[in-house]
């Protein structure tokens, strides 16, 4: 039987183009909608439909869940700059969420039934101990936490009211590059330490600022559960195929259970490279918790999977070979 085509919104993005090329590589149907604001047609297969639009553009999602039969949705799309949350609150809420229920609603007329949503660890706010599991308290810091937290509140909502199927899995730190060096992460500003990391030992951004190194830690430095952006992507299919098959899901972690340091990957980036990170000591920011580490063992659980990808070096070396810069930086 032919299976349904997935809407992926936010598709030419960092996490969301390495989920539709799994998707397609496994032989699904698959169209993206993306307003481009945080990536590029060029991630694309040549095979995938790219539709240019809005995801509160209640009219046009109807318009593409008929044309192309569409049976489920994978929600990448929104903002995710913690700082900018921050600072500009009005326009998180309005993407993240406002424009989110409305995609939502257009979906239940449209007949889609099962729908993952890209969310966060941030959902968690200052945890109180790690590794966190999925029953931790949830309180947000900042907008950006909030806003996915509160659309996860509205999937459970929609779930219970109209029998929506529905996947939130949680990430922690989304990193690495496709294994072949053609997918990377490309936000501008670049907030992410890997990428940065990797920038500066190239030469082609300033040394990296450490911020903070009196935090209780193994060497003061904050400590982050390292996801690898092609694990994230298969975590989403196997998700996908159980919603499809009936089941719901929730919200689970996506993450390994360990935690490295800023210093660790300074030092990992470093050996990969055969360069040193150029860097200097800064202040501690705001928000910024000692460790952030996920119990992954719901996800393990429900989905029977496990990271493959998500050791450091591995991480670093397929990171550091989809951004290394022309021979004139070597």
């Amino acid at each position: 039987m032919m299976q349904p085509t997935i809407l992926v919104t936010g598709g030419a993005g960092f996490v969301g183009s390495h989920f539709v090329r799994a998707a397609t590589d496994a032989g699904r149907d698959v169209i993206v909608l993306d307003d481009l604001s945080g990536g590029a047609a060029a991630t694309l297969p040549p095979s995938v439909p790219l539709i240019v639009g809005d995801i509160g553009d209640a009219a046009k999602v109807r318009e593409i869940c008929a044309a192309h039969q569409v049976g489920a949705v994978v929600h990448f799309a929104g903002k995710i700059q913690v700082g900018e949350s921050v600072a500009r609150p009005e326009l998180y809420f309005e993407v993240n969420l406002a424009r989110s229920l409305r995609l939502l609603e257009a979906l239940r007329h449209a007949g889609v039934g099962a729908f993952v949503f890209s969310s966060t660890a941030a959902v968690y706010g200052t945890p109180e101990q790690v590794p966190i599991a999925e029953t931790a308290r949830r309180e947000p810091v900042n907008a950006y936490g909030a806003t996915k937290l509160s659309f996860e509140l509205a999937l459970e909502a929609w779930g219970v009211a109209f029998g929506l199927r529905w996947a939130a899995p949680r990430y922690f730190n989304a990193a690495g590059a496709h294994p072949d060096g053609t997918l990377r992460e490309s936000h501008e500003p670049e907030t992410h330490l890997i990428p940065l990391a990797i920038d500066a030992a190239f030469g082609v951004r300033a040394p990296l600022t450490i911020f903070g190194a009196d935090y209780d830690t193994q060497d003061g430095t904050c400590v982050r559960d390292y996801i690898h952006v092609d694990d994230l992507a298969s975590a989403h299919l196997l998700a996908l195929a159980q919603l499809e098959g009936g089941r719901t899901l929730g919200a689970f972690n996506l993450g390994t259970g360990r935690g490295y340091s800023v210093r660790e990957v300074i030092e990992t980036t470093g050996r990969v490279l055969g360069r040193a990170v150029p860097h200097r000591m800064g202040p501690r920011r705001d928000g910024d918790p000692a460790q952030l580490i996920a119990d992954p063992a719901r996800a393990m659980a429900l989905l029977g999977w496990q990271p493959a990808r998500s050791d450091l070096t591995t991480i670093v070396e397929d990171a550091a070979r989809a951004r290394r810069p022309p021979r004139r930086y070597s």
